[in-house]
């Protein structure tokens, strides 16, 4: 904040002192889709930082970023950059994270992840804090993980369920917004759109939705997404599955402790530009009642119920955009299945689905009294 003749007030000793006790925190990806909603949520958090710093790729380095009412400039990572720092958030693509993931725990810090680098890593623990605080304790190589946006959009809510009921199998369509391939992704939906909502014809004819857009070398998606729907998402894994739809099944089976628990799920790409959305099936080991299933979810951390649709009343990602929350509408039973339930689920993938968890992980380690050291098992379960 500058203050009038350009200067800066003088800062105690003490209220230097006080900053200083306050743990370090470093961003890696600042200036991107996730890390810039996470540097701005930072605002939002409880006070418990002293220095942020700020880091990102050749694009970023030297950009100056608000963070926590004083000005950043973003640095490149190298050698020792992570001297003194005590956690640092990790937003990035994965070959840039196990690079520096491992230099980060070795400078001494606790290092959260945000991509899909150590999510799956047996000594790794993937965290919701609504769900598995504790988890984030049994750090045995000093790292975090944050699982996929979908997946905490699902497990949000799943977790109450499944310790009343008994969840016993699931049946999930993920609608994924573009946002969720980044910036690259945003800017390509934008353009499309642009280029073809002057012509009332484009999607009345076999191709000339394809032919109405412009190709570029760096599109990110296997078709045009305006006006259209993709039967994909994701890198291709094995027998058809893509990597979207198998880690969602993975991630969610890690979570919640059910590491055989049937699951099904495909991902499609959607013409939204933030807010995943899934139809979920969940079937339960005892018969829910609507009415308690309704209570449970009221009473979640993390959740909202927005379901009445004689009104009109139901979560769409438009709505949900900007907000924290799991929303969840549609609530009803199965009709040929007295063990299942159906919902619909929505959520700021870019806030609570990415950015909002890491944040809250790295503030568990903060409170930590006293720190568990980084890159032990402190033996709590």
């Amino acid at each position: 904040m500058t203050f009038p003749g350009g200067e800066h007030p003088v800062t105690p000793a003490s209220a230097k002192r006080q900053v200083a006790a306050r743990p370090t925190l470093a961003v890696v990806g600042a200036t991107g889709a996730v890390g810039r909603v996470l540097v701005e949520l930072l605002a939002t958090r409880a006070d418990v930082w002293g220095e942020v710093r700020l880091f990102a790729g050749p694009e970023g380095v030297g950009s100056e970023v608000p963070v926590l009412g004083r000005t950043e400039i973003v640095r490149a990572l190298e050698p020792g950059c992570f001297e003194g720092t005590d956690i640092v958030l990790f937003e990035a693509p994965e070959d840039v994270v196990l690079e520096w993931a491992p230099l980060a725990v070795a400078s001494g810090a606790v290092a959260v992840d945000g991509s899909a680098a150590f999510r799956l890593h047996r000594d790794v623990p993937l965290v919701v804090p609504e769900i598995n605080p504790a988890a984030a304790r049994m750090r045995r190589i000093g790292i975090i993980a944050a699982p996929r946006c979908a997946t905490l959009v699902l497990t949000v809510a799943l977790a109450a369920l499944h310790a009343e009921f008994g969840l016993s199998r699931l049946v999930v369509t993920a609608a994924l917004a573009a946002s969720g391939r980044g910036r690259i992704g945003v800017d390509a939906l934008r353009r499309q759109t642009a280029e073809v909502a002057g012509d009332p014809t484009v999607g009345t004819r076999t191709g000339d939705l394809r032919r109405a857009v412009s190709e570029h070398d760096d599109d990110p998606f296997e078709a045009p997404l305006a006006y259209n729907l993709l039967p994909w998402a994701g890198d291709s894994v094995e027998d058809g599955w893509s990597s979207e739809e198998l880690g969602l099944r993975n991630e969610t089976r890690k979570i919640l402790g059910l590491p055989e628990l049937p699951i099904s799920a495909t991902c499609l790409r959607v013409p939204v530009v933030s807010g995943h959305s899934l139809t979920v099936h969940a079937e339960f080991e005892r018969e829910p009642d609507v009415h308690r299933v309704r209570e449970i979810l009221d009473s979640s951390a993390g959740v909202i119920v927005y379901d009445d649709p004689d009104k009109g009343e139901f979560p769409t990602p438009a709505d949900v955009v900007g907000s924290d929350p799991t929303w969840v509408g549609r609530v009803r039973r199965s009709l040929d299945d007295p063990g299942g339930l159906e919902l619909f689920l929505c959520g700021d993938n870019l806030r609570k689905g990415a950015a909002l968890n890491c944040v809250q992980i790295a503030e568990l380690v903060a409170a930590e009294q006293p720190p568990a050291a980084a890159g032990t098992d402190s033996g709590e379960v």
